[in-house]
């Protein structure tokens, strides 16, 4: 019977208690309060006061899984996302710590007990590395290490590591010291007859993967760069919780275990296409199930998508999921959020913000794909239109101009137009933008010079109401509206008592449209958000500014 996903993490969490380790919930993905990390990307984060000694130590042993995103910075796997089979943003790290109790001969211990006698890994299979040591920090080969792995292992798979892979350090100062890695060689039998695994360990080989980190936390870095010994001996460890079900469960991708297939199996039947018959479509929804995941997480976390930092990170996921899924999978409306429910029911039982936050998640993502799915199919058009000029011109990068225009005036996104660029063989002059945008900027600001009458108010309202996720046509009241005078130019500001029109915020493009009384079209050419209000550009005033109006937004210009 081959074990679930649900079942392996009980294991692991179930036989580090019997070790007698304290179980603890995972931290939030989104750090909050740590102005060096935007998100947890490791497991060891949020004990990391621990480490440094700035909190006391509750507990001497402690095991969890943690839900890990890397995305931005250092550990950025993004643009691998999908087109392998063992990448992703968001990912769980099962881990075991120990601070100032056990060390190395128990994290060695335990780790074959786990892998070999609980989850039935195959002990030929199996390959340890531990640090080759190190000149220049006058520190010799682990030999403590690998001496604990000689009672499993034979010497031709006891690996020496370099500095790099085989030495941990928290930054250029701090808590640091030697780890051993476990590694997996899952290829077929013939073709390990070939070649042995230890000539690929640590080569980026798919099936030849590390799956559990152990790190021996037995020095302090001082800002001189010498080591010094701590007066406790720590123990990190980190095991990748996907990678560990592939092992397990007998396949040879991430994406082919329960983990992933569930939701896998419900993006084919929404799209009617069949996974594993078409290279990309197989890559659509790979990136479709990784991103939903850290997308999801990351609302249940209280990150929403938006402009800035955190937000733009999850919005970006986001929108690189929606754009494989109408490019590759024919979805012209939103779709993902219909997924969230497979992805409760897989993951629900581990991390419960997923059943309590269901339906905040699902109407988010909904609102958000609904958004960009207006941007997308002109983007797109007008996209494929520059790549094949660009390509009968026999260039090999699209012009900053052309793709700011995209960005400016259809919402289309920098790092979109670089994913669909690189699929077509071409790159984008990301200066040239940079220059566009920055004149754009100076342009804003010029215009911002401008002088205003005092508002006239026909009826008092608190708020405008928004009604524009649901309906894009409504009857409306003006309820003030004010004279602007802008380089010799009228303009008219009217604040309405509810609205269909999408107000520019935090760099959103606001809607356009126009609003109609008695056959009498006005046009709307611009609409700013304005704390509680939202207020609507014109050129001139209707002649009776206290009747209904039919308002109606025009397509194509909602968020940016």
């Amino acid at each position: 019977m081959i074990k679930t996903s649900k079942e392996i993490r009980k294991e692991f969490l179930d036989f580090f208690e019997e070790k007698k380790h304290q179980i603890v919930d995972s931290a939030p993905m989104v750090v909050k309060g740590d102005p060096t990390l935007m998100f947890t990307n490791a497991g060891m984060n949020q004990f990391k006061d621990l480490f440094l000694g700035n909190e006391p130590v509750k507990w001497n042993r402690i095991a969890d899984t943690q839900k890990c995103l890397r995305v931005s910075g250092k550990h950025n796997d993004l643009e691998e996302v999908g087109l392998d089979t063992y990448h992703h943003t968001m990912f769980e790290m099962l881990g075991n710590w120990s601070f100032g109790d056990y060390f190395k001969k128990d994290a060695v211990n335990w780790a074959w007990e786990f892998l070999v006698e609980k989850m039935g890994v195959s002990a030929d299979r199996i390959y340890a590395t531990v640090f080759e040591g190190s000149a220049d920090d006058n520190l010799q080969r682990d030999d403590e290490a690998a001496t604990y792995w000689e009672k499993f292992l034979p010497a031709d798979r006891i690996l020496n590591g370099s500095k790099k892979d085989n030495f941990w350090e928290m930054g250029e100062s701090g808590p640091c010291g030697p780890c051993s890695e476990v590694h997996v060689d899952l290829r077929p039998q013939n073709e390990i007859d070939k070649l042995s695994g230890a000539e690929l360990v640590n080569k980026d080989h798919p099936l030849v993967i590390e799956i559990w980190n152990l790190v021996f936390i037995q020095f302090n870095r001082k800002s001189n760069g010498n080591l010094e010994d701590l007066p406790d001996k720590h123990v990190d460890t980190g095991m990748g919780f996907e990678r560990l079900c592939m092992v397990v469960q007998g396949v040879t991708s991430n994406y082919d275990t329960d983990v992933f297939q569930n939701v896998i199996a419900e993006i084919g039947k929404l799209s009617k296409i069949e996974y594993g018959k078409n290279e990309k479509t197989d890559i659509a929804m790979r990136v479709i199930a990784d991103h939903l995941r850290a997308v999801a997480f990351a609302i249940a976390d209280g990150q929403l998508p938006s402009n800035n930092k955190a937000g733009y990170v999850i919005r970006r996921i986001l929108r690189r999921a929606v754009r494989y899924g109408y490019t590759f999978l024919g979805f012209k409306t939103a779709f993902i959020f219909k997924l969230v429910e497979v992805l409760k029911e897989t993951m629900g039982d581990a991390f419960a913000e997923l059943v309590s936050q269901q339906n905040l998640i699902e109407k988010v993502i909904k609102e958000e794909e609904e958004s960009f799915l207006r941007t997308l199919s002109t983007g797109i058009k007008l996209l494929d239109e520059i790549i094949s000029k660009t390509k009968t011109d026999k260039k090999d990068t699209i012009q900053g101009k052309e793709v700011f225009v995209l960005y400016d005036t259809f919402g289309f996104p920098l790092d979109l137009t670089e994913l669909i660029a690189r699929e077509n063989s071409l790159g984008v002059d990301e200066n040239g933008f940079k220059v566009e945008m920055e004149a754009q900027k100076n342009r804003s600001r010029n215009a911002a010079q401008q002088e205003t009458d005092d508002w006239v108010e026909i009826r008092k309202i608190e708020q405008t109401e928004f009604l524009g996720y649901d309906n894009l046509e409504t009857e409306i009241r003006i309820a003030r509206y004010r004279k602007v005078t802008q380089k010799k130019k009228t303009f008219y500001q009217l604040v309405f008592d509810q609205t269909p029109f999408y107000g520019e915020s935090g760099g959103q493009v606001g809607d356009i449209g126009y609003i109609e009384f008695d056959g009498v079209k006005t046009s709307i050419t611009d609409t700013q958000k304005e704390n509680n209000l939202t207020v609507h550009l014109v050129e001139k005033l209707p002649e009776d500014p206290s009747g209904f109006f039919k308002a109606v937004v025009n397509y194509g210009r909602r968020d940016k």
